[in-house]
């Protein structure tokens, strides 16, 4: 039999199921379209980011240039979002970043927030604050791989 064809063990005796462990059944092919779901959640946020939002202002491109001077910020201040941006969108696409890119593109669009509101009057705010609903979903929903960079980052302790 395969894994979905099974027969259903007796709950009573079964083992408990440790969190991440492949369980058969409707569960497991709902929890696949989430993940599935989920990522090309995380491909388009991606693209997005790395297509329309980063190149535009590395290439200086007038529709990045005009703004970003009429904020006081100039062509330094336009590279260095451009290239956050940029760092963030890979970020999403490499599994134990995922969470932590999130939250920085989180954190972006809660200034670009700001910034819309106090120097372009408010004109296109809600853009950033549409975009902070899936950069939140995939920050919490892969948030498990935050202990994993950061068992990455530790220094390795030599005894002896």
């Amino acid at each position: 039999m395969s894994e979905t064809t099974a027969p259903a063990a007796n709950t009573a005796s079964a083992t408990p199921v440790s969190p991440g462990a492949v369980v058969a059944g409707p569960a497991t092919a709902r929890g696949r379209r989430t993940r599935v779901a989920l990522r090309g959640l995380q491909v388009l946020l991606a693209l997005f980011y790395a297509i329309a939002s980063a190149l535009p202002k590395l290439i200086a491109h007038s529709s990045a240039v005009g703004p970003f001077e009429e904020m006081g910020w100039g062509s330094t201040g336009m590279y260095a979002i451009g290239a956050l941006e940029l760092a963030g969108a890979i970020g999403l696409l490499v599994p134990v970043l995922q969470s932590v890119a999130a939250i920085g593109l989180g954190a972006m669009m809660v200034g670009a927030f700001v910034v819309q509101l106090t120097v372009f009057d408010g004109r296109h705010a809600v853009t950033p604050l549409i975009l902070i609903v899936p950069l939140a979903l995939v920050a919490r929903a892969r948030w498990s791989h935050n202990a994993e960079l950061l068992r990455l980052l530790r220094p390795v302790r030599r005894e002896g």
